[in-house]
Formats: C-alpha cells, structure tokens, sequence
C-alpha cells in the first residue's frame, strides 16, 4: 500500500511553460503549463473552460533534440486564481 504522500499513479513534474492550446471550436489560445504526469497537466488560463471541453495542446519544447508533445485531453476541472483560471486535464491521447 502506498504511503499518503505516493497516492498517485504517475509523479507529477513542475513544467512552468507556454503551451498553446485549442478548443472544441477550433480557438487557439496561450496558457502555462504549470505540472505535467504521464495521465493529465495542470493548466493556467486566462479565461475559463467548461468542464468536459476536449483540448488539444502542443508543448513546444526548450531545445531543438526533442519534439513538441502534442496531446487531447478533457478538463476535469476550471476554478478561479488570481487573475486567470487554472485547468486540470486529463490526457486521453498523446498523438506527438
């Protein structure tokens, strides 16, 4: 059995970085990809995004040896913070 601090299934690692992403609709808009795990990121948004909304997002990388990580994912979660909103998805498909 996993300790409190190990319930996850996947560690989540701190990112921090600009990431484009498109709605349902086909609106392309900036975040910050605040942490990345292997099922879901957490997102940082200027305005809000209904919960069920499929995302697409591309993750340009810092350094030229690695490709953008391209993925869909569905919003689980919106709320408010500070002057944006923060997003948290899961990944349903990693398609780059």
């Amino acid at each position: 059995m996993k300790d409190y601090s190990e319930k996850r299934d996947f560690h989540r690692m701190q990112v921090n970085s600009e990431i484009e992403i498109t709605d349902s609709k086909g609106e392309t808009f900036a975040g910050v990809c605040r942490d990345l795990s292997a099922a879901g990121m957490q997102l940082y948004v200027e305005q809000p995004v209904a919960i069920g909304e499929e995302l697409k997002t591309v993750l340009h990388p810092t350094s030229d040896q690695f490709p953008p990580l391209e993925t869909v994912c569905e919003v689980i979660r919106c709320e408010p913070e500070g002057d944006g909103f923060l997003i948290g998805a899961n990944i349903s498909e990693v398609t780059r």
